[in-house]
């Protein structure tokens, strides 16, 4: 057993792992595509609109003809995350985890849209860290608490403010807004912009910065 174990530990070393180079690379990929691929990480607190403008912003792109898919934090929770709980700790990893993924979507030339609370600003920081700067675009849902909790489409502020779910963003775990995040989206004389709106600002950004041709 004890033989097995360090056998076990040899292979699982990282001493041991290479990198397999590919004939295909990122630039012949996003020549097929005619787009460039980059993360779009969506960030803010539950409620505020995340995965209503993903979802929109998914559709306005695939009506120009540009290849997008969503990293939705929910759906993830199902599948690749679900072993996951919400202590620090497992949401770090499950920030770490969906960042590699959307990495790998970018790479092969997909514009990733990543679509979270992702409360620790740390977290988010190393998943842009994971690739060039200029290819990773924050976009902070700067929604008020109280606009979130009425919305409240879960029910989840309510469990929280009932005690029934501890460690919950907002209301007693906190969340780390983005200092330096390219598009911001707020209220405007108390009224959210529409989907349309909001998904609008992010294909414009993305237009302005070329990522919509190769």
């Amino acid at each position: 057993m004890k033989d097995c174990c360090i056998l076990m530990g040899t292979l699982c070393n990282s001493a041991n792992i290479f990198w397999h180079e590919c004939p295909v690379g990122q630039a012949e990929r996003q020549k097929l595509l005619n787009q460039k691929g980059c993360i779009v990480w969506i960030t803010g607190l539950s409620g505020s609109g995340k995965s209503t403008l993903a979802c929109t912003l998914g559709r306005e792109l695939h009506c120009k003809g540009k290849l997008s898919y969503v990293l939705d934090g929910d759906n993830l929770r199902h599948g690749l995350n679900k072993n996951l709980g919400f202590t620090p700790e497992d949401r770090t990893e499950n920030i770490r985890r969906v960042g590699e993924v959307a990495k790998l979507l970018a790479d092969a030339g997909l514009i990733c849209i990543a679509s979270l609370i992702s409360p620790y600003r740390k977290d988010r920081d190393s998943c842009r860290a994971l690739l060039p700067d200029a290819n990773f675009f924050e976009v902070f849902m700067n929604m008020p608490l109280a606009l979130c909790e009425g919305r409240d489409p879960k029910g989840l502020y309510k469990l929280a403010r009932a005690g029934k779910i501890k460690g919950f963003t907002g209301i007693d775990d906190p969340y780390e807004p983005p200092l330096n995040c390219e598009i911001e989206i707020q209220q405007y004389n108390g009224v959210c912009p529409s989907p349309s709106e909001m998904a609008g600002q992010v294909v414009s950004y993305l237009e302005n910065k070329g990522f919509l041709q190769a």
